[in-house]
């Protein structure tokens, strides 16, 4: 468990060999909760290779000292991430006018 923020990863590895690619991350919001969007490819034993990037928002609390997940959402396909951004910029335009 990471007790900085900084030092959350959704790098994984077994046996020697990265399963799961962590490619970037931003943090959204710090504090007691904390939210990370990571960006990330999965290692796919059929193809001997990494699949597509892949996107996850997760929520972390932080109890005793320590960063632990509480929630996630995927997003699996370059094309949802890109619905979620049109939608969110069609629902802020104006806002805070």
């Amino acid at each position: 468990m990471a007790s900085q923020i900084d030092q959350i990863t959704i790098q994984y590895e077994e046996e020697d060999r990265v399963i799961v690619e962590e490619l970037d991350k931003e943090i959204l919001s710090k504090g007691a909760w904390a939210t990370i969007i990571f960006r990330y490819r999965q290692w796919d034993p059929k193809i001997e290779d990494f699949g597509p990037e892949r996107y996850s928002i997760r929520r972390y609390r932080k109890i005793n000292n320590e960063y632990r997940q509480q929630s996630k959402f995927t997003i699996s396909s370059v094309q949802q991430a890109n619905k979620i951004v049109e939608t969110l910029q069609r629902w802020t335009s104006g806002a805070g006018e």
